[in-house]
């Protein structure tokens, strides 16, 4: 099971992560701090099969089947470790894991890039398998708002939005033809501030626009000022009108 708070299921339970490929390279200011990289060394210091490379980008064909296993329905995020459309990623693979999902209708797969004209690319000439989610990473207006109107023209039941970790405030969103956002500070030693204003900002455009809203995290920077556990993912200690934590309307196609 994964830790990642808004990987869940339908009942309420924890959902999984599938990493079909690992590693990764930055590409924009969201990817600064990573944590999958911080992870990555770890488990390559630790001998971890797979993780050889440390963070070099990585195939593993030998996970496809994974999901094939688990008959019980579940959420997977996909590529915790990395991202599923990285320029480096054959087509050929990216086919491999969409016909895996394909398969498995019974679970829900939530794929999140910061590559999002790669994924325009592959999906406006592949068919999205119904019980996949799309969605981009969103971290401040010069990289991130360019992504969400891409997001915006690919045919798929739900587009969603990482807004993590949220570096500046974004202004005004056009929210049309999003399902869902999740909205994020920085976590980690080095994090950087996520302003609250910022975050009730994007709160009342999601309320206006009723977009469901998910906010995970005040984040490290936060937490170590305001949090008496150290970390920020204490719902108790947040303002009560931050303590929200929506989930998209599924289309009846995909019940």
């Amino acid at each position: 099971m994964t830790k990642i708070e808004w990987v869940q299921n339908q009942d309420g339970t924890k959902g999984h992560t599938w990493n079909p490929t690992t590693g990764c390279t930055k590409n924009s200011p969201g990817c600064k701090h990573c944590y999958a990289e911080t992870m990555a060394k770890r488990l390559q210091a630790m001998g971890v099969k797979g993780y050889e490379k440390g963070f070099e980008l990585k195939v593993h064909n030998e996970r496809l089947m994974q999901p094939l296993k688990r008959k019980k329905a579940t959420t997977y995020f996909v590529n915790s470790m990395s991202d599923l459309f990285h320029e480096n990623v054959p087509d050929s693979f990216i086919e491999q894991v969409f016909e895996v999902i394909r398969q498995t209708p019974q679970h829900t797969y939530q794929i999140l890039t910061k590559r999002a004209e790669r994924m325009a690319d592959f999906c406006n000439t592949h068919l999205v398998p119904e019980n996949a989610w799309l969605g981009v990473s969103v971290e401040d207006k010069n990289y991130g708002l360019p992504r969400i109107d891409i997001l915006r023209n690919i045919d798929v039941p739900i587009r969603f939005l990482s807004i993590e970790p949220l570096l500046e405030g974004l202004g005004a969103i056009d929210l049309s033809g999003i399902h869902w956002v999740i909205v994020g500070g920085e976590s980690g030693p080095k994090a950087r501030q996520m302003k609250l204003k910022w975050v009730t900002d994007i709160k009342n455009q999601c309320s206006q626009a009723r977009v469901p809203l998910f906010i995970k995290q005040m984040g490290s920077y936060w937490a170590r000022n305001h949090s008496k556990k150290g970390k920020g993912n204490d719902m108790s200690e947040w303002d009560k009108e931050l303590r929200v934590q929506g989930y998209p309307l599924i289309p009846a196609v995909l019940m």
